[in-house]
C-alpha cells in the first residue's frame, strides 16, 4: 500500500461495491434495536446482518430494525440462520428478496444445533441453487480450504470460514487453513464467528482476510457499543498491520542500534 493511502482508501469490494469498513456487524442479542443502533455506529459498519427467522424487519406493527438502522445507509444483508437443510436456506432467501428486494445475502447452512457448524454439502448445494437464480451469495462455511475453493468456483461472491463455533469467542482456532484459503481465493475471505474481543479481530486481520463478521463478541459484551468501537479499531489496527509486513520472528536478540562504531 503506497504511503499516502491510508484505511479509507482501501476498499472492501462484494459483488461489486465498495465499503469503507471491513466490520459487519449482527442484529441478534443486543438489549434493544436502539442499542443495536448504536453499536452499528460506533462500530462503523456499513453492512448488518440480519437473520430473518429471527429478526422483525418487515412487520409495522411492532418495533422493526429498519427504524433505527436506515436501510438506505446500512447494506441489509439477510442471512439463513436456523435453516439445516439446502431448501430451507433457499426457500427463506427467495422470501426475502420478494419482501424486501435483496440479492446479496449470506448463506449458513447449520448441521446441528450444539456445535452450529456449517453442514458443508447443504451449504455447496444451496449455494449453487441461489447462485443460479441471481443471488450474490456470502456463504458461511468450514476452515477446509478444499470446500473454500468449491464454493468460490460454484460463484459465491465471498467466503465466510469460522475462526471458531458460533458464538463461543475463542478466536481464530486454525490459522494455518485460514491463511491457506487467503491465499487461494480470489474473493473476498471474511471471518465470520468466534471472534471475542479485540484483540481476536486483529489476529484475524493480521492473517490477510479481508473482513471480519462478528455478532456475540460486540452485543454479549458489558458495554457493546464500547466493545464495537473497540473492534472497529481493532479490525482498522489488523489489517494495517498485515498490510505494512510484519518482522520475521527470530530465536535469539538482535539489538534495535547497530553495533558498529561503537566507542
Amino acid at each position: 500500500m503506497p504511503e499516502s493511502s491510508g484505511p479509507g482508501s482501501d476498499k472492501l469490494v462484494i459483488a461489486g461495491k465498495a465499503y469503507t469498513s471491513r466490520l459487519i456487524v449482527g442484529t441478534g442479542k443486543y438489549a434493544s434495536y436502539a442499542q443495536n443502533a448504536e453499536a452499528a455506529e460506533a462500530a462503523g459498519a456499513e453492512i448488518v446482518t440480519v437473520a430473518l427467522r429471527r429478526v422483525n424487519v418487515m412487520d409495522k406493527t411492532s418495533d422493526r430494525l429498519i427504524d433505527h438502522l436506515n436501510p438506505r445507509r446500512f447494506t441489509y444483508l439477510p442471512n439463513t440462520a436456523g435453516c439445516y437443510t439446502a431448501d430451507e436456506a433457499v426457500r427463506t432467501l427467495r422470501l426475502a428478496r420478494e419482501a424486501g428486494g435483496w440479492s446479496l445475502v449470506k448463506l449458513e447452512v447449520l448441521a446441528d444445533q450444539k456445535t452450529l457448524y456449517p453442514e458443508m454439502e447443504e451449504t455447496l448445494k444451496a449455494a449453487k441453487a441461489l447462485i443460479a437464480d441471481g443471488f450474490d451469495v456470502m456463504v458461511y462455511c468450514s476452515d477446509d480450504p478444499v470446500y473454500a475453493r468449491k464454493l468460490e468456483d460454484a460463484g459465491c461472491c465471498a467466503i465466510m470460514p469460522l475462526g471458531s463455533l458460533i458464538g463461543s469467542g475463542l478466536g481464530v482456532q486454525n490459522p494455518v487453513n485460514i491463511r491457506l484459503i487467503v491465499e487461494r481465493a480470489r474473493v473476498p475471505v471474511i471471518v465470520d464467528a468466534g471472534v471475542g474481543t479485540a484483540s481476536d479481530a486483529a489476529i484475524a486481520m493480521e492473517l490477510g482476510v479481508d473482513g471480519v463478521l462478528m455478532n456475540t463478541a460486540i452485543a454479549a459484551a458489558k458495554d457493546p457499543v464500547r466493545m464495537a468501537r473497540a473492534m472497529k479499531h481493532a479490525v482498522i489496527a489488523g489489517r494495517e498491520a498485515y498490510l505494512a509486513g510484519r518482522m520475521p520472528k527470530k530465536r535469539y536478540a538482535d539489538p534495535s542500534s547497530p553495533l558498529g562504531g561503537l566507542i
